[in-house]
C-alpha cells in the first residue's frame, strides 16, 4: 500500500473560533496545538504544516485552578550573567493579557521551524472582538 502524503499548498485549511472564557488554560492550549499541528486531519503528517487557522477570543478570561494565579511563575533570561527574571501569572497576564495562553501552545508544538511556522496560525485576542470575521471563522466548543 501506498503512503498518501498531500502537499502543504494542497491541503484544505479552515478558520476556528474558540472562545476562552472560563476554560482551563492547559485545555485550551492542548486542542489549539492538536488543530494547529493538523492531527484533527485523516492525512495528519508530522512534518509538514496542514493545520488550520485558530482565532481565540477572551484570553484574558481563561481560568487557571488553585493558586497558580499567584504562585505559578514565568521565567527567561536577559543573556547576561545573573540575568535570570521571573514574573508571577498575575504579572505576566496584567501586562500581556494573552501572553500565559502564547507560552502554553509554544510549548505543544514541536520545536524547530516547524513549530516557529505553525505558530504563527493562531491568533490570540484579549477581548471578545477579533478582526479575522472575513475569514468565516467555525466556532468550536471544548
Amino acid at each position: 500500500m501506498k503512503t498518501v502524503f498531500v502537499k502543504p499548498e494542497e491541503a484544505p485549511r479552515s478558520w476556528y473560533l474558540i472562545d476562552a472564557e472560563g476554560k482551563s488554560l492547559g485545555r485550551v492550549a492542548a486542542k489549539v496545538a492538536y488543530i494547529l499541528r493538523g492531527k484533527n486531519k485523516p492525512f495528519y503528517t508530522p512534518h509538514q504544516e496542514i493545520g488550520d487557522y485558530v482565532v481565540i477570543i477572551n484570553a484574558d478570561k481563561v481560568a487557571v485552578t488553585g493558586a497558580k494565579r499567584e504562585n505559578k511563575m514565568y521565567y527567561h533570561h536577559t543573556g547576561f550573567p545573573g540575568g535570570l527574571r521571573g514574573q508571577t501569572y498575575q504579572a505576566l497576564s496584567d501586562r500581556h493579557p494573552g501572553m500565559p495562553l502564547e507560552i502554553a501552545i509554544r510549548g505543544m508544538l514541536p520545536k524547530g521551524p516547524l513549530g516557529r511556522k505553525l505558530n504563527k496560525n493562531v491568533k490570540i485576542y484579549a477581548g471578545s472582538s477579533h478582526p479575522h470575521a472575513a475569514q468565516q471563522p467555525i466556532a468550536l466548543e471544548l
